[in-house]
């Protein structure tokens, strides 16, 4: 992990100093003063102008260890141990490459408050902006808002609610409709949705998705749904959860692969086998769900365009863009394994 120095404890003009007096973030001001390419004229006019106006001098030890012109961001992710998290760092790694950017990797562990500490510490490390894919859709927002007033931010997978940044990730709603699609295509009927709760983007969405589409395929039913964590203990809870209900349902469409993995197995440690007794779909593609046996039909987040269009977007706010948020969804793709 790379590591940078603190800020100066002298009296004179800091960068952040710097960066107020010409109304760009620091990150901006830094990459400016470091001789980097990728900033707007007027940002780079505007940072010149005000470090000449206060008499700002870069400190040449902070300089040297960085490197000239090198680039740096931060990731936060609720989980590195969560496998979906883990190929989205992977993939968000090597699109930075292309850019020559270093990455600084941060672990939340499903906390707000370490969230909220993880993020301190990267902008105090003066990180040229910062990718997050944020622990709550609520409860994120504060420490989020604070960030952005000196850093980018670009949320991806993950956004908060009432939060004006950048986000990219994939289109839930067009990923459950296919798993529905796939399911009636292959008799099943009966069904139920397992996922997380709406205390992330990614549980709402996913719930919403499914309340909205499957009124769209008249011959499902469809029971109560199973709502929790997006872990694979939750996924053995909601196993017990279906196996007290009177019936069991021909299929469970499950918000994550995590989950379906969990599901999966504590049904079939009830002699309840996938996909002979129940089909059980997950989402997110990730590489759990080729391993499981059997194969898991899942929903497939395509990594490496969102985290290509997220690096697109965090480098055009570290160059300056002060346009307005925009929102990025990229198609997900249906992979059907197991038949029955």
């Amino acid at each position: 992990m790379a590591t940078f120095p603190s800020r100066s404890s002298s009296s004179g003009p800091t960068i952040r100093d710097v960066a107020a007096r010409a109304n760009v973030s620091t990150s901006t001001a830094s990459r400016v003063l470091s001789g980097a390419n990728n900033v707007s004229e007027s940002a780079r006019r505007a940072v010149l102008t005000a470090s000449k106006q206060l008499g700002y001098r870069p400190n040449p030890n902070a300089r040297a260890m960085r490197g000239a012109g090198s680039s740096c961001v931060g990731m936060i992710v609720p989980e590195i141990g969560n496998p979906f998290f883990a190929e989205l760092i992977q993939a968000v790694e090597l699109a930075l490459q292309a850019h020559d950017v270093e990455l600084i990797i941060a672990d939340a562990r499903n906390d707000v408050a370490t969230e909220a500490a993880r993020l301190r510490s990267l902008v105090a490390r003066q990180v040229d902006g910062v990718l997050i894919a944020p622990v709550s859709a609520t409860a994120s927002r504060a420490a989020l808002e604070s960030a952005l007033r000196t850093t980018p931010i670009v949320q991806i997978d993950r956004d908060v609610d009432f939060f004006e940044a950048d986000f990219v990730g994939v289109d839930n709603s067009a990923g459950i409709r296919s798993v529905l699609s796939h399911l009636e295509s292959r008799s099943v009927r009966h069904i139920v949705f397992v996922s997380g709760d709406a205390s992330t983007s990614t549980g709402a969405a996913r719930l919403e998705a499914f309340r909205t589409q499957a009124p769209r395929f008249p011959d499902l039913v469809v029971d109560e749904p199973v709502l929790g964590e997006f872990t694979l203990d939750f996924g053995f809870q909601a196993a017990g959860t279906l196996l007290r209900r009177p019936r069991l349902p021909q299929g469970v469409v499950c918000g994550s692969d995590l989950i379906a993995t969990g599901l999966m197995r504590a049904l079939a440690q009830h002699g309840v086998h996938e996909p002979d007794d129940i089909v059980v779909t997950g989402f997110d593609g990730t590489q759990l769900s080729e391993l499981i046996n059997p194969a898991m039909t899942t929903v497939r987040q395509p990594l490496a365009e969102i985290a290509k269009v997220a690096a697109h977007r965090l480098q055009a706010r570290i160059g300056g863009d002060s346009g307005p948020p925009q929102r990025s969804q990229v198609n997900p793709q249906l992979v059907a394994r197991s038949l029955r």
